[in-house]
């Protein structure tokens, strides 16, 4: 659409489609899409594989040991015509999406060492700009000179429904009231967190789709992104 490249910012709560949102935009552009929410799930997956969680408790410390023996990197997968994200070179994205690492993520996300590790990869990911980024502290922390934020919202319940959906067409055995359960506790710890919580950037266009079709966020998108782009 033009070739100036800038960095997009992307924050919001979970389940209210950030990263579709995000891949479609990167699509368009032509950038680089990083989901850096798969990042920290995949962290989760590995320390729930390894003994880092025991019954939905992290060892914080043993996490932050673990965290030198993960590797994480995205390839490009043409038959889904996006990126896949692998740890130590084993595709991992079907199973980090499971309501186990959802149950767990927020607590992993909260300790120091994880999100020091991850967000200096995030950032050097962006270095060479022309990327679209979505998470919960791009704006914030990660990409705070960010061109364009913006802060993605649903209703919990909108919310729920969508995720619900999502997982019992993949065949997972979830209820929608456990998947309610989720979405208000993830929201809770994802905002009330010391480190990093999820916050609106003071600069950030809040982009609420509680009743929005995709293609109507794109043409919000597009209205969003010329603007910034013609200054």
């Amino acid at each position: 659409m033009d070739n100036k490249r800038i960095i997009i910012a992307i924050d919001g709560h979970s389940s209210c489609g950030k990263s579709t949102f995000a891949k479609l935009i990167a699509a368009r552009l032509g950038y680089i899409f990083i989901d850096t929410g798969a990042m920290y799930r995949a962290v989760t997956l590995y320390a729930l594989e390894h003994g880092a969680i025991t019954s939905g408790i992290v060892d914080d410390e043993a996490v932050a040991v673990m965290l030198g023996d993960i590797h994480i990197d995205f390839r490009f997968n043409p038959e889904r015509g996006a990126s896949d994200i692998y740890v130590n070179g084993d595709l991992v994205e079907g199973k980090i999406r499971t309501i186990e690492v959802s149950n767990c993520v927020s607590a992993v996300s909260s300790i120091a060492a994880v999100r020091e590790k991850l967000v200096a990869m995030q950032q050097e990911m962006g270095r060479k700009r022309g990327v679209v980024m979505d998470g919960r502290d791009i704006g914030t922390v990660v990409f705070p000179e960010a061109e364009l934020k913006i802060y993605m919202t649903a209703d919990p319940m909108v919310r729920a429904e969508r995720r619900y959906k999502e997982l019992t067409e993949k065949g997972d055995r979830v209820t929608l009231e456990e998947i309610y359960e989720n979405v208000v506790s993830r929201d809770k710890a994802d905002t009330t967190r010391k480190i990093s919580p999820l916050r609106k950037a003071d600069d950030a266009i809040v982009l609420d789709n509680s009743h929005m079709t995709l293609e109507e966020q794109m043409e919000w998108f597009s209205e969003q992104y010329r603007r910034v782009i013609n200054g």
